[in-house]
């Protein structure tokens, strides 16, 4: 558990930008796995709050450490802590102050956390159960106060209770409604500098000063600074430009901002959402149409994609062509995409070979075919194996943080001994693919492609089958030089669309995934490569509505209901403004950008969704602003409608790409 515990503090809160040496080293010092519940052991050094008996949570170790750093405390310090739970957070502090007095309101609580304080021997803690919103009985004075539970206001017996010059930290947001991580630092009897640190979620801070068991508040304390400040929600509804219908042409003149960019890149929160990929099409048929753009390059397969580029381009078609066939099948044969695809169509009988637009696909060569065969195979032989692959693939996606899904850090010994066998089924499953592709290249882009990918493949699905951050980052890696490619082989000055999920799109230095499991996206390699002055990058996010995914890979699609967003996510912000469908310029130093670089949760939905996990499994944390150049709001949206025969155009051949 050690080296676990160096590595969270290394990778979860050093590199998100906690440095004060003493709290880091408290951070190596304490075994949080002997303050959580028995079982979640091994998610102790996680990056997220574990449940702890009460219906409380442990905190997330970098909220705990950045409080404890905003706290400033020095060795010959009192510190009071309020909602001490599990003793986790206490045990910190007393690794940095003289003395740490704390309260916990659940009795239970109290009992387990000063046995485990005997256990390990802290002696400068001293626990008592009680209200916490009235701060300590004896009317003593702390250097520094930390609150572990969300207030609507500061408890006023807590300010009182506050040296001159002392600080504290407690979380501050209304029932339903986000909440603001604050430090008051007190600069005389009734005058305190406020700092806001983070945006966070805690638990309700119960008591005589803050709220009762039903949620109603139990006082009405005054929060400096709170009159002046505007709400995000108002920001957002303020700088929002209101979107017209898809098919309005001013939907995508709104988009004439970004036409001198190299590469526009369009995210999308889910694979499964119509109102996502309308408006992509809308934007890229204006920029293929007015603004000279012909590359359309997808996260797809390489091969399949192919077929649907020789479609709308009017290149001839191979016998037995029937892209898209394996799951996520409805992601790209959908009635949205087969309206653009169209459209191409249309638009390409007109022009030449060197003007027509193109439709590429960047993701590894044929992977889910790959994942279908490895599947396959385990099932065979080792169905315990299979479950944890299936699990695995199901979990390719940086925001897939479920325990139970990412928690298993051996893999079984039979899982170890059939490697070898799935990546020689992989590369003799790609080498006959890719026999059929020499005996019948229609491009040297083509040939020359399918080399890259027989060069790096096995590679790949060897490291794809461990899971992990190089799997992700030699996936979006491939993706990235993939569209490099395409742009070379267009000719000079060629200008390109990308579609991908957000988390593809967005930079992802500035999310979790980048700053905590050093996973890189396209996005990030976007601007690094071509410059931010020559790159876009459009998120997408919604508030509710439907989606098409599934329960698993391989499952069957089903129409979901989406959750509401979080009250303490960007979804919730944009939602609460009533802006409706709007885009949002995040380019410029704007109040309402300033205030969206603040780190918030994000929602992510791929081809699988878990709405019972949802905060787990498809939330975490980003700073939208600097992830993204703009960022288009639909807040009710419906799924996308997988393609069968009864939705194809009249006339259409079976050998249409999107044929059944």
């Amino acid at each position: 558990m050690s080296t676990a515990r160096a590595h969270m503090v290394d990778t979860q809160i050093a590199k998100r930008g906690v440095r004060d040496a003493r709290v880091l080293e408290a951070m190596r010092a304490v075994p949080r796995e002997a303050f959580v519940e028995q079982g979640y052991e091994e998610f102790a050094y996680e990056d997220s709050p574990l449940p702890i008996a009460e219906g409380q949570t442990i905190s997330q170790p970098y909220i705990v450490a950045l409080m404890l750093e905003a706290a400033e405390i020095g060795p010959t310090d009192r510190v009071l802590e309020v909602g001490a739970g599990s003793g986790y957070a206490a045990a910190l502090a007393a690794q940095l102050a003289a003395q740490v007095c704390a309260i916990e309101r659940h009795a239970s609580l109290v009992a387990q956390a000063q046995a485990r304080y005997r256990k390990l021997g802290y002696r400068n803690i001293d626990l008592r159960h009680g209200d916490g919103t009235a701060g300590w009985s004896d009317d003593g004075q702390f250097d520094a106060i930390l609150v572990a539970a969300g207030g609507a206001e500061i408890p006023s017996p807590l300010k009182d209770q506050l040296k001159i010059g002392g600080r504290l930290v407690i979380p501050v947001g209304g029932a339903g409604e986000g909440q603001e991580l604050l430090k008051l630092t007190r600069r005389s009897k009734t005058e305190y500098d406020e700092e806001h640190l983070a945006s966070v979620r805690f638990v309700p801070l119960i008591g005589g000063d803050g709220w009762v068991e039903d949620g109603r508040r139990s006082s009405s304390t005054h929060l400096p600074g709170a009159a002046q400040q505007k709400k995000l929600t108002d920001l957002i509804a303020e700088a929002a430009e209101l979107l017209p219908a898809f098919d309005d042409p001013g939907f995508g003149r709104l988009f004439d901002r970004f036409a001198e960019k190299r590469v526009v890149l369009l995210g999308e929160a889910s694979h499964g959402t119509s109102e996502f990929y309308r408006a992509r099409a809308a934007i890229t048929r204006h920029l293929i149409a007015n603004h000279g753009f012909t590359i359309v390059a997808v996260e797809a397969d390489w091969p399949d994609a192919a077929a649907v580029n020789r479609y709308v381009r009017h290149l001839p078609h191979r016998s037995g062509e029937k892209p898209f066939q394996r799951f996520p099948t409805w992601m790209w044969r959908n009635t949205d995409v087969h309206a653009f695809t169209g459209w191409m169509r249309d638009h390409n009988a007109k022009r030449d070979a060197t003007h027509q637009a193109g439709f590429y696909g960047l993701d590894i060569y044929n992977m889910a075919a790959s994942i279908a065969s490895v599947l396959a195979y385990l099932d065979k032989i080792d169905p315990a194996a299979a479950a944890v692959a299936r699990e695995r693939y199901g979990c390719l996606t940086p925001w897939q943080r479920e325990p139970s899904t990412y928690g298993r850090a051996v893999l079984t010994e039979s899982y170890r001994k059939c490697e070898a066998a799935v990546v020689a089924q992989l590369r003799d499953l790609l080498h006959d693919r890719l026999r059929y592709e020499e005996e019948d290249p229609d491009s040297f882009l083509d040939a020359t492609q399918n080399a890259r990918l027989i060069a790096s493949a096995e590679r790949y699905y060897r490291i794809m089958y461990y899971g992990g951050a190089e799997s992700w980052n030699l996936r979006d890696t491939h993706m990235f030089e993939t569209l490099d490619h395409v742009l070379q082989a267009r000719g000079a000055g060629a200008k390109a669309v990308v579609w991908a999920h957000n988390s593809h799109i967005g930079d992802a230095r500035h999310t979790a995934m980048g700053a905590i499991r050093d996973e890189l996206n396209i996005g990030q390699l976007c601007r690094e490569r071509f410059g931010e002055n020559d790159v876009a990058l459009i998120g997408m996010g919604t508030h509710s509505g439907t989606v098409a995914a599934a329960d698993d890979w391989d499952q069957p699609m089903a129409v979901k209901r989406v959750n509401p967003s979080r009250a303490d996510s960007y979804e919730r912000q944009f939602h609460d403004s009533g802006a409706g469908a709007c885009l949002l310029d995040l380019s410029g130093d704007h109040p309402v950008n300033r205030a969206l670089r603040r780190p918030r949760l994000e929602r992510f939905i791929g081809v699988i969704y878990r709405p019972e996990t949802e905060l787990q499994s498809h939330y975490a944390e980003a700073s939208l602003a600097q992830q993204f150049d703009a960022f288009l709001w639909f807040d009710e949206t419906n799924a996308a409608v997988p393609l069968g025969r009864e939705n194809l155009q009249p006339g259409l051949p079976e050998t249409f790409p999107f044929g059944l």
